[in-house]
C-alpha cells in the first residue's frame, strides 16, 4: 500500500432497527449501506419483484406466444461476455421448459462483428430463416440491426439493460428497465435477470392458458435457471440492491446443494472451489473469469455449450478447456499490463507532474478481448477513468472504459460526443464500464476530450487513492466464527460490499510463497493473539522488510481450510509499514 493511500472508515446509521434483529457487528456493517431492515436482506423468493411493470414485457410475451403457437423458429442473439452467455443459456432453456421445438442461438464474435445485432450479424442471422430473433443484454443501440432485420421479415424482440440512445430501434417489443418510460424499479437488473423476467412473465400467461396440460407438459420451474441468473448478475457487476441480491442468494442456495447445471458444477471443480461453501465472490473472481475468458479469446460458444450440456463429462471436458483459455487470457494480461505501466511512464504530464485526469493507452499489439482487464487492473493502479485501444479493422480503434465513482463513464462518453460529434463513431455502456470504436487518427483529439471532460466533473481530491473500511476490530472479533458469520451474511458484491476492515497490528514473520505472494503472521496487540494472513501479488520491492515490526493493513476476514482444518485467515487488501 502506497502511503498515500487515505483509509476512511463507514459511518452507520446509529440505533437501527437492524440491531434488533442481528449481531451488533454485523448490524453496524448493514447499516453503515443502508440496510436498515433485515427482512429487506434479500433471501426469499416471496420478496422479488414479479416484473409486471416492466415497459414491453406484454408486447413480448404476446410476440413469444404466437411463436410457440406456430412452432416458429426462434433465434437467440447474444453478447460474448459471462452475462450474455448466461442470458442466452437461459433464453435458450427456459423457452424450451415451455415447448419450445426450434430454438438456436448466435453469438458475434467480437473480433468479426463487434457488439450487438448489427446489419451484418443480422444477414448472418438470415441464413438460419429465423421467424424471431430475441436480443438478449444487447439491442437497445441495434437501430440499424433491428431495421435490417423487418426489412428481412424477422420480428426482434429486445431484452436489454444497456442505456439508450436519443434513437430505439423499432422493434416488435423492447424489454428494458432503463428504457425512458419504463416504471420497473429495479433499474439495475443486469441482461440474464431481464431475459429470466420475460420467461417467467411467458410462464405466467400460458398457465392462465392450460398450455401445460393441454399438451401434457410438465410445470416448469424455473427455479432451475437461478444457478446462471446468479453467475450473470455477479460477473456483470451490478449493483447488489435488494432484488438482485435475492436472486443472487437463490442461485447460490441451489449451486451449494448440488442443484445447479453441470457446467457450473465442473467450473467450481475447475477452479478448486468448493461448490457446499461457494459465494458471491467466487462466481465473480473464479467462475466468470473462465467463462469470459472464451468470449475475449476465442468464441463464446465454447461457454454458452458448457451452461447449456447436461452430460456432466462433457461439461467437464469444457471447463477444461475455458481453463486453459483463461490461463492464456492471464498470461496476455500480464504482458500488456506491463507494456500499459511503461506507456505511464513515458505520458506528458501536467505542470504539477500528474497524470491526465482521463487516461487514455493505446499500443497497437495489444489484444482487442483484453482491454477490458488492462482498463480495469490500470484504474486500480492510478485511480482514475481509464480507456485502453486495441488497434481494430480498416483504420478503428476499440476501445473498452473502466471508470470509478463519481463519473458516469457512459454519460461521459455521450458528453465527448455531443461537443466532437466526429470523434465516437459508436459507444455504449453503463455507469462504471463502456466500450467505443475511434478512428485511429482521432486518438489525441478523443485523448484530450476525455480529460476534459473528467476533468469537468471530477476535482483532484475525487482521484485520490482512498478505501473505505468498516473501521476496526476487537481481539475478541478476529474470531473463526465472525469470519463464518460474515461469509454467510451476504451475498456481497457491488454497491453492497464485502466487510473490509483496519487495524494496527505487530508483525511476527513474513515470507514470499509462490513468486508474488506475501505469507504473514501478525498479532493484534491488545489481545496478544497470533493470526495468519496472507497479501496476494504483494509490491516485492518493499516485502518482505525484516525491519518492519508494525504494520497496519486494510484486510477482509477469511476462513482458511486445509487438510480438514479450519481457521481464521485475514486476507490483505493492503499493507503499510508503521
Amino acid at each position: 500500500m502506497n502511503s498515500e493511500l487515505i483509509i476512511r472508515r463507514r459511518t452507520p446509521v446509529a440505533g437501527a432497527p437492524v440491531e434488533q434483529q442481528v449481531a451488533p457487528l454485523l448490524a453496524r456493517i448493514y447499516s453503515s449501506r443502508g440496510l436498515l431492515d433485515h427482512q429487506k436482506l434479500g433471501r426469499s423468493l416471496q420478496q422479488l419483484q414479479t416484473g409486471q411493470e416492466m415497459q414491453g414485457l406484454d408486447q413480448a410475451v404476446t410476440r413469444l406466444v404466437t411463436a410457440l403457437e406456430q412452432k416458429q423458429q426462434i433465434l437467440i442473439v447474444g453478447d460474448f461476455d459471462c452475462d450474455g452467455a448466461t442470458s442466452t443459456s437461459v433464453g435458450i432453456l427456459g423457452l424450451g421448459m415451455m415447448g419450445a421445438l426450434r430454438v438456436s442461438y448466435l453469438v458475434p464474435n467480437r473480433f468479426e462483428y463487434g457488439y450487438g445485432l448489427s446489419p451484418e450479424i443480422v444477414a448472418v442471422a438470415a441464413q438460419q430463416q429465423p421467424d424471431l430473433i430475441i436480443t438478449v443484454d444487447n439491442g437497445i443501440s441495434s437501430v440499424a440491426g433491428v431495421a435490417a432485420a423487418n426489412q428481412a421479415g424477422i420480428d426482434v424482440i429486445i431484452t436489454d439493460h444497456h442505456l439508450p440512445g436519443d434513437e430505439l430501434p423499432d422493434a416488435c417489443a423492447i424489454v428494458n428497465p432503463n428504457q425512458p418510460g419504463c416504471s420497473f424499479s429495479e433499474k439495475s437488473t443486469c441482461g440474464v435477470g431481464v431475459i429470466f423476467y420475460v420467461i417467467t412473465a411467458l410462464r405466467r400467461v400460458l398457465e392462465q392458458r392450460n398450455w401445460f396440460a393441454e399438451r401434457n407438459l410438465p410445470k416448469p420451474n424455473l427455479g432451475s435457471l437461478l444457478d446462471l441468473v446468479a453467475l450473470g448478475t455477479v460477473a456483470d457487476v451490478v449493483p447488489l440492491e435488494q432484488n438482485n441480491r435475492t436472486l443472487v442468494y437463490q442461485g447460490l442456495q441451489r449451486i451449494r446443494a448440488g442443484k445447479a447445471r453441470p457446467g457450473i458444477l465442473a467450473l467450481i471443480d475447475i477452479s478448486g472451489r468448493q461448490r457446499s461453501r461457494l459465494t458471491a465472490t467466487d462466481l465473480g473472481f473464479a467462475l466468470a473469469p473462465r467463462l469470459n475468458a472464451a468470449g475475449r479469446l476465442d468464441d463464446m460458444s465454447i461457454g454458452i455449450e458448457c451452461l447449456l450440456t447436461q452430460d456432466p463429462e462433457r461439461a467437464h471436458a469444457l471447463a477444461v478447456q475455458l481453463d486453459g483459455l483463461n490461463q492464456e487470457r492471464r498470461g496476455i494480461e500480464q504482458e500488456m499490463q506491463q507494456q500499459a505501466i511503461a506507456l505511464l511512464d513515458e505520458l506528458q504530464l501536467d505542470a504539477e507532474g500528474e497524470l491526465p485526469f482521463g487516461l487514455c493507452l493505446y499500443d497497437p499489439e495489444w489484444h482487442q478481448g483484453v482491454i477490458g482487464i488492462l482498463a480495469s487492473r490500470i484504474k486500480e493502479k492510478v485511480n482514475r477513468p481509464v480507456v485502453a485501444f486495441a488497434a481494430g479493422d480498416n483504420g478503428e480503434l476499440k476501445g473498452s472504459a473502466r471508470s470509478v465513482p463519481g463519473f458516469h463513464i457512459r454519460d461521459g462518453l455521450d458528453a465527448v460526443a455531443a461537443k466532437h460529434p466526429e470523434l465516437l463513431k459508436k459507444f455504449g455502456g453503463h455507469a462504471m464500464a463502456a466500450g467505443m470504436t475511434i478512428a485511429a487518427e482521432h486518438l489525441a483529439q478523443f485523448q484530450q476530450a476525455f480529460d476534459t471532460e473528467v476533468r469537468r466533473q471530477l476535482s483532484a481530491e475525487d482521484l485520490q487513492h482512498s478505501v473505505l473500511t468498516d473501521g476496526t476490530l476487537s481481539g475478541s472479533e478476529l474470531a473463526l466464527e465472525v469470519a463464518e458469520m460474515l461469509r454467510e451474511a451476504g451475498p456481497w458484491g457491488h454497491n453492497f460490499p464485502e466487510p473490509l476492515f483496519d487495524g494496527e497490528f505487530t508483525l511476527l514473520q513474513q515470507r514470499i510463497v509462490g513468486q508474488r505472494h506475501l505469507k504473514l503472521v501478525l498479532m493484534e496487540p491488545d489481545s496478544g493473539i497470533a493470526i495468519d494472513a496472507i497479501h496476494f501479488n504483494a509490491d516485492t520491492s518493499i516485502w518482505p522488510d525484516d525491519a518492519v515490526q508494525r504494520v497496519r493493513a486494510v484486510y477482509r476476514l477469511d476462513v482458511n481450510e486445509f487438510r480438514g482444518q479450519r481457521s481464521l485467515q485475514l486476507m490483505i487488501d493492503h499493507l503499510l509499514p508503521l
